[in-house]
């Protein structure tokens, strides 16, 4: 099911950041201790009551040396793509600005529901503030203070009231859907039409060509299909073509429809710091995961070079050591039609289910072979595990302390399963409980 987008949108300083913070939850900092990977958050996952939803930060869009209202005016277009509601924040300490008055005028275009929030407003005493701001036009103002999480549920209810009705895309279970990822001009739409054999997708030299996101049905060998293309950028104008960061939020939308996600990597450019970037989000959604390097035919080669290139991968994305990698050319359409059997295996690995008498097997094995090393004086004891969810495959191992489960360890018993049962594509997650 796809899950409803919200856009923070508002001029700078009215405390767009921080108010993405709070709704979200935790401070995320740019860098999270992940190895290789450095993610801009502008895009996050959240939830409120019983609804789950993507967050956009429209001021960590960077537009680089535009004007000042140039770059409010990019960000609030970006927004009103994107979103299925919009939050307009405004700074209630300084009243309605011409620059408020400037994105009013951006909004007033679009038919997508918009909640106007007043920041700053950090106690009762201050909520007559907000009554200049009903001059903006959309209705009744919600007073909060990003500082002290203040009146963030109301503002919550109200956006949550305009997400559109669930349901509207139909999931088939017999259909793989997957999407291919990755920096603009990498070659996604050459292989979308390698796959199909004719040029359904506009393709060009030019990065961000792509129109929108493209979803195509497929055949191929009885396996139905549904390819997601996505779209690296509009062709609207050239903050499309040059905030990276608005084709890592297309990837990520992308990502949240898909099952198995293809990484494409430039065979002629090699590996970029925001191909790492796109990667981290897809093993954080719990998706499964293989690399493409395209454009492999343009390559000079001699008989070292594909094993290099596959250890830059690894060295590139220890996080992913689990993805297959598939080297092919859009142009020649060498090895493309191998993607598909691939995939079918990938999805077939994230769907696996594993009876609890084999797992624990398996358990009791890896303990015996390599018991878990004492740690703060204690040793773990594991006492059983099972499964308790698929896609990504999910295991709860009850011990005798969840303090003293070492991360170490846990990677080896995920090890431990790999060997056992293959999961090539797919991450594994191992969540620790106390027994009762």
């Amino acid at each position: 099911m796809n899950k409803p987008t919200v856009a923070i949108v508002g001029r700078p300083n009215v405390g767009k950041s921080t108010i993405f913070n709070r709704i979200v939850g935790e401070r995320i900092s740019i860098v999270e201790d992940v190895a290789g990977v450095t993610r801009d958050r502008i895009y996050s996952s959240a939830d409120w009551l019983a609804h789950e939803f993507n967050l956009i930060d429209t001021g960590g869009i960077d537009i680089g040396d535009e004007p000042f209202l140039e770059q409010i005016r990019l960000q609030a277009e970006i927004a009103i793509d994107e979103a299925d509601v919009i939050i307009f924040l405004v700074n209630g300490r300084e009243g309605v600005t011409d620059a408020d008055e400037q994105v009013a005028k951006i909004l007033y275009k679009t038919k997508k529901p918009i909640v106007l929030a007043v920041n700053k407003v950090d106690n009762p005493d201050m909520r007559d503030m907000i009554y200049d701001f009903y001059s903006l036009g959309f209705g009744e103002p919600y007073p909060i203070s990003g500082a002290h999480g203040l009146g963030l549920g109301d503002l919550l209810d109200a956006v949550a009231n305009d997400f559109p009705e669930p349901g509207a895309e139909e999931i088939e279970d017999d259909v793989i859907r997957f999407s291919l990822i990755g920096r603009p001009n990498v070659g996604k739409s050459s292989l979308v039409n390698a796959f199909l054999g004719e040029e359904r997708v506009i393709v060009s030299d030019i990065p961000g060509t792509t129109i929108d996101a493209i979803d195509t049905a497929y055949e191929y060998d009885g396996q139905k299909y549904k390819i997601i293309d996505t779209a690296g950028m509009r062709k609207k104008g050239k903050v499309y073509e040059n905030v990276e960061k608005y084709a890592v939020l297309r990837a990520l939308k992308a990502i949240d429809r898909s099952d198995v996600v293809l990484i494409v990597i430039n065979g002629e450019e090699g590996i970029r710091e925001m191909d790492k970037r796109i990667a981290g989000y897809a093993e954080d959604a719990g998706k499964g995961v293989m690399f493409v390097v395209n454009k492999w035919d343009a390559v000079e080669k001699d008989d070292k070079t594909m094993n290099k290139f596959i250890a830059d991968i690894r060295d590139n994305f220890l996080f992913l050591d689990y993805a297959p990698i598939a080297f092919v050319s859009a142009k020649t359409k060498q090895r493309v039609n191998t993607l598909f059997e691939k995939v079918k295996i990938i999805n077939e690995n994230h769907a696996l289910r594993i009876q609890s008498s084999v797992l624990n097997e398996v358990i009791e094995d890896a303990v015996a072979r390599n018991p878990a090393p004492n740690n703060k004086g204690r040793r773990l004891r594991i006492y059983y595990a099972t499964q308790v969810a698929v896609k990504p495959p999910t295991f709860v191992v009850f011990v005798n302390d969840v303090e003293i489960m070492h991360f170490s360890y846990e990677r080896f018993l995920q090890n431990r399963l790999r060997e056992s049962f293959g999961f090539e594509g797919t991450p594994i997650r191992i969540i620790t409980r106390a027994r009762s």
